[in-house]
C-alpha cells in the first residue's frame, strides 16, 4: 500500500513537473516572432554593423536603436547587464534607426568614433548626456562634441571622418533595412533572427533562454 502511494505520489510530482515546463515553453514560444526566411536574415547582421562580444556565440542579439531614443538610454545598461551575465554566449549586434531629428549627427560621430577604436565608449558616453544633447523640447546637438572630448579621441580627425562616403552609406544601408524589416520603433530587438514581439527587458532575456535552452547551451 506505502509504495502504491508512493508511485501515485511520485508520479503526480513528474505530471506537475512536465505540466510547469510545457507552461514555460508556451510563454516563450509566443515571445518571437516566425524566424525570417533566408534572404532577409542575411541581411540582419551587415558586414558593417558594430559587434560587441564573442563572434562565435551561439546567440545573435541584434538592437535597432537610436541615439538619441530615451529607451535605447533605458535599455543600455540593462542590455550591458544580460551580455554580462551570459558572457560568451551572446553577442550584440546594433543596427541604426535614425527616427529622431539629430539621430543621424550622432550616428557619424559614433562611427567616425569607431575608426579610432573608440565606438562603445562613445555610445556609452552619448547615452549618458543624452538628456542634455538631445532634449527633444531644446535639442543641442553641438554638444555631443563637447562630450565626447572626454574620451582619447582626435576630435579634427572625426569631424572630418563623420562625412566621409563610407559613413554615408552605413547609414543608408540601415535606414534601407529598417523598411524591409518593418522597424518603425526603438529599441526593437531580434533574437538569432526572430523578432522579439513583446517590449521589456525580461521579454529579451526570456528569448535569449528560449534560444540557449533550444541550442542545448542552458538548461532549465
Amino acid at each position: 500500500m506505502k509504495n502504491k502511494k508512493f508511485i501515485l505520489g511520485f508520479s503526480f510530482v513528474l505530471l506537475l513537473a512536465a505540466f510547469m515546463a510545457g507552461s514555460y515553453f508556451y510563454k516563450i514560444k509566443n515571445l518571437t516572432d516566425h524566424p525570417l526566411d533566408s534572404h532577409l536574415e542575411a541581411k540582419l547582421v551587415r558586414a558593417h554593423s558594430p559587434v560587441f562580444g564573442n563572434s562565435k556565440a551561439p546567440v545573435t542579439l541584434v538592437e535597432f536603436l537610436d541615439p538619441e531614443c530615451e529607451s535605447c538610454r533605458k535599455f543600455y545598461p540593462l542590455i550591458k547587464n544580460l551580455l554580462k551575465k551570459y558572457q560568451d554566449k551572446v553577442k550584440l549586434v546594433i543596427r541604426y534607426a535614425p527616427f529622431h531629428q539629430n539621430s543621424r549627427i550622432a550616428i557619424r560621430a559614433l562611427e567616425a568614433a569607431r575608426l579610432q577604436g573608440q565606438y562603445w565608449q562613445a555610445l556609452e558616453t552619448l547615452f549618458y548626456y543624452q538628456p542634455q544633447w538631445g532634449d527633444h523640447h531644446n535639442p543641442k546637438p553641438e554638444l555631443i562634441f563637447k562630450f565626447l572630448q572626454e574620451l582619447n579621441i582626435d576630435m579634427e580627425k572625426l569631424e572630418t571622418d563623420m562625412y566621409s562616403e563610407e559613413i554615408k552609406k552605413i547609414i543608408a544601408y540601415d535606414r534601407m533595412d529598417l523598411q524591409e524589416f518593418q522597424v518603425n520603433a526603438t529599441p526593437t530587438f531580434f533574437v538569432n533572427g526572430k523578432r522579439i514581439k513583446l517590449f521589456g527587458i525580461d521579454y529579451v532575456e526570456q528569448s535569449i533562454q528560449q534560444e540557449l535552452i533550444r541550442l542545448r547551451h542552458l538548461d532549465l
